[in-house]
C-alpha cells in the first residue's frame, strides 16, 4: 500500500486551522514545520525563561498524508475552502509502503564521538566494550549525537571533564548532554528544557543508562551554581539568556554555548565576554561552539 504526502507552504496565522480542516476532511496525519528548519533563519517558537513565547512559526509548512486511493487535491481544496483560502500551493509525493521501523532503525548506526566515547542505539550492538558507551535511541527529543553541535559539546565534556565538577544542561532536549557528563565523570548532573516531553525523554534515558542525572522545567530548577554550564540551544535564546546563564556558573567554572552559526560566533563571544573569559570558538560544518571561563 502506498500513502500520498502533500506539503503546503503557509503562514502562521492559517497553519492549525488548515491542519485541523485536513484532519476533519479525511487526511490520515496533519503536522505543522518551520519552514526554515536547518537554516539560519529557522525560529525558536519556545518561550525561554526571560524570552516571549511564539505559538507557532510564523512562516510553516502543513504536512499532510492521505491514502494511496484518496482524492488528495480534493480534499486540500475543501479544507482550504473551510479555511476562507483559495488555491494553496502543493508540493505532492508518493510514499511507498515499507517496514517503517527497520527503515527508520537503519539511519541509526553508533556515533563515534571521540577516541573513547561512543552513541550506541539499543538495536545494534556496542562497538567497543572498552569505551564510553551512551545507549540512545532516536525519539522525540531533540538530541542523538548526529548534530554537529551535539558532537561538540560531547567533544568538549570528554576532553575538559576532569572528574567530580556539577554540570548544568540548560536546553537538554533527550538528556544527552548531563548523561554523557556523568558517564564522563562528574559529581552531578541537572538538565533543564522547556518541553515537559524533553523531560519524560531525558529521565528515560538516563534510566537506560544507570545514570542519576536530575531533570526540571525551568520554574522548578533548584537554586544553585555549578562548574559546567553547557546550553546547546539556538543563538537567539543564547543572546537573550548570556546574564541568567552567568549566574548559574561558578566563579572559576566553565560555560559551553552551541547552537549557534559560524558568522555568529563574534557577536556571541562579544555578550558571554561581560562575565567569561572566551576561549576561541571551535567549528564544524558551519556550526560552532564556544566555551570560556567565569572572573
Amino acid at each position: 500500500m502506498s500513502y500520498q504526502q502533500i506539503t503546503i507552504p503557509v503562514n502562521d496565522t492559517v497553519a492549525e486551522r488548515l491542519a485541523d480542516a485536513l484532519m476533519e476532511h479525511g487526511a490520515l496525519s496533519a503536522a505543522i514545520e518551520d519552514a526554515y528548519a536547518g537554516t539560519e533563519n529557522e525560529q525558536a517558537i519556545f518561550g525561554e525563561p526571560g524570552m516571549p513565547t511564539e505559538q507557532i512559526w510564523q512562516q510553516s509548512k502543513v504536512i499532510a498524508l492521505f491514502g494511496g486511493e484518496d482524492d488528495a487535491a480534493a480534499i486540500v481544496r475543501q479544507a482550504a475552502a473551510a479555511c476562507g483560502l483559495g488555491e494553496l500551493p502543493c508540493h505532492s509525493e508518493i510514499l511507498e509502503e515499507q517496514d517503517w521501523v527497520r527503515l527508520t532503525q537503519a539511519q541509526f548506526d553508533p556515533i563515534q564521538i571521540s577516541d573513547r566515547l561512543w552513541i550506541t542505539p539499543s538495536w545494534h550492538e556496542v562497538p567497543d566494550a572498552d569505551a564510553v558507551n551512551l545507549q540512545l535511541d532516536p525519539g522525540l527529543a531533540f538530541g542523538t549525537g548526529s548534530h554537529p553541535t551535539t558532537r561538540l559539546c560531547l567533544q568538549w565534556l570528554d576532553n575538559e571533564l576532569k572528574g567530580g565538577e556539577s554540570v548544568l544542561d540548560y536546553g537538554c532536549g533527550s538528556g544527552i548532554l548531563a548523561i554523557a557528563a556523568l558517564k564522563l565523570g562528574a559529581g552531578s548532573a541537572v538538565g533543564v528544557d522547556i518541553d515537559e516531553q524533553a523531560i519524560r525523554a531525558s529521565n528515560d534515558n538516563a534510566a537506560q543508562n544507570n545514570v542519576a542525572a536530575q531533570f526540571h522545567l525551568p520554574d522548578s530548577l533548584p537554586e544553585g551554581q555549578f562548574d559546567v554550564v553547557v546550553a546547546n540551544i539556538l543563538a537567539n535564546p543564547l543572546r537573550m539568556l548570556g546574564e541568567m546563564l552567568a549566574n548559574r556558573t561558578k566563579t572559576g567554572g566553565r560555560i559551553v554555548l552551541s547552537g549557534l552559526l559560524d558568522e555568529q560566533i563574534t557577536e556571541l563571544s562579544d555578550i558571554y565576554a561581560q562575565w567569561f573569559d572566551m576561549q576561541p570558538a571551535q567549528t564544524e560544518d558551519g556550526w560552532a561552539r564556544l566555551s570560556g571561563i567565569k572572573r
